[in-house]
């Protein structure tokens, strides 16, 4: 006989109670404040201690990238706020949690049917954690967001405490559905910009999305057309070939294709494996191996797969480690949770050997991988594109949308009886946003202060 489940199995009405009861212990208005860690973790050495697993050679390009901003600058930071998050209380309220929830890592992509979805795209750092991280580090992005585009302080307040609101009312409203109308429940983009209060920026929205969906067709320009045999064009700094490591990238493609379930396996029989190349990823993700694989049948019709390395998430020394052993089935589980439409091609794969984080070659480095289909990165940016202009409509559906990815996990009633129907929770994450962000603009001084001295200075002449 099965164990019996002796899970708590309380009724919604249960659970919002005991959310309730939650803000005795945990007060929503404590979440409002940033006090500086006494002991609190220098951000340039975190940034160097990372930056020690990676492509040596490709740190000048992430560090480039980082020092434009505040805001560029938090995106490639999370390993600085996962620090200091974890000094914050903490409601106890546990989703699987994004983990480098900022506005970028929100994006579109087309569902297998060829509608625009609305969704997180970006699952390197997920781990179960408490629900509110992601919402105090999306509050931070906005406001660094809009200072930097020319809002005001209370502007840029406004929207995170919009942000907030919306991803309260969100949770209220999922709480009342079952656990299968949650779990079927999508974000269709093209809908989605009907609720937009700026009419410049959704029409404009609509017009780039159709064109980006068409763009998709042609497989982002990355193939040669006039190959015999397929190939993929190089462009250089960021999509290039390192010969050296070709050979390992297509024995990791190769045992992810042979681990894969039959069903997917019958799919994948038809394509052949006809080229590999590097490529260059994101802010936070600069310096890990990325590469795309070309896959075609024998009629030359293509297939774009992406393997891209993961490594432990920056939450874990805070909200404890991933119970999987390959961290790229951290990313591929996380990713199915939280999104509505999950990729067909999602799995995971690993390189043979034990892991050395002085050694940038593949072959002898045992790193760990995920797999999926190569996004669109024009389609998926498609919502910081609508972020130029249309930020505040931005910020709210991003909040729509955290709610949704966080309650196909979480309680939903726990989660909104301790929020509540009023504004004191949004209040208080809009505050710690302006305090926070204001910590960030700080630290990006330090981090470019240490860049012009050679405080981050790194092995810029190894070929990686």
């Amino acid at each position: 006989m099965p164990a019996q489940n002796t899970t708590p199995y309380p009724t919604r009405k249960q659970s919002t109670q005991l959310g309730a009861a939650r803000r005795k212990a945990v007060p929503r208005a404590a979440h409002a404040t940033w006090d500086v860690p006494k002991h609190r973790a220098d951000p340039v050495a975190l940034l160097a201690t990372q930056g020690l697993s990676r492509i040596q050679a490709l740190l000048p390009v992430r560090y480039d990238r980082m020092k434009v901003s505040p805001f560029t600058f938090l995106r490639g930071a999370a390993v600085v706020m996962a620090s200091d998050l974890a000094s914050t209380p903490t409601s106890g309220i546990r989703v699987q949690s994004c983990g480098d929830c900022h506005l970028a890592n929100f994006g579109s992509y087309a569902s297998p049917e060829g509608v625009p979805v609305f969704d997180i795209n970006d699952f390197d750092e997920t781990l179960d954690a408490p629900f509110e991280w992601d919402i105090k580090r999306l509050g931070t992005s906005l406001v660094l967001a809009g200072l930097e585009g020319g809002f005001s302080n209370k502007a840029a307040h406004q929207m995170a405490e919009s942000m907030t609101l919306a991803y309260c009312r969100q949770i209220t409203q999922l709480s009342a559905l079952s656990p299968l109308q949650i779990w079927a429940s999508k974000i269709d983009l093209t809908a989605a910009l009907a609720n937009f209060k700026n009419t410049k920026v959704r029409s404009q929205t609509e017009k780039l999305l159709a064109q980006r969906l068409e763009s998709a067709k042609t497989h982002f320009g990355l193939v040669a057309e006039d190959q015999t045999t397929p190939r993929f064009k190089e462009k250089p700094p960021l999509i290039m070939r390192i010969p050296e490591q070709e050979s390992a990238v297509r024995t990791a493609f190769a045992r992810y294709v042979a681990t894969q379930p039959p069903e997917r396996a019958i799919l994948l029989q038809h394509y052949r494996l006809q080229d590999v190349i590097f490529k260059v990823v994101g802010i936070g993700s600069v310096g890990t191996f990325c590469a795309i694989g070309l896959f075609t049948t024998a009629d030359g019709e293509p297939l774009l797969l992406q393997i891209k390395e993961a490594q432990p998430s920056v939450l874990a020394p805070a909200a404890g480690p991933s119970p999987f052993a390959n961290q790229g089935e951290r990313v591929v589980t996380g990713q199915r949770i939280m999104q509505a439409v999950s990729d067909t091609f999602l799995g995971w794969t690993h390189t043979s050997a034990a892991n050395t984080a002085d050694t940038p070659d593949l072959t002898g480095s045992g790193r760990q991988f995920y797999v999926r289909r190569l996004k669109d990165s024009r389609l998926a940016a498609v919502g910081s594109d609508v972020a130029q202009d249309g930020l505040p409509d931005y910020a709210t559906l991003c909040g729509i949308t955290l709610a949704r990815a966080h309650a196909r996990s979480g309680n939903t009633s726990l989660i909104a009886g301790y929020v509540g129907k009023g504004p004191a929770f949004a209040k208080a994450i809009a505050e710690f946003s302006v305090a926070y962000a204001a910590q960030t603009h700080t630290d990006w001084q330090a981090f470019t202060a240490a860049l012009q001295h050679g405080a981050l200075r790194n092995a810029e002449h190894t070929t990686p």
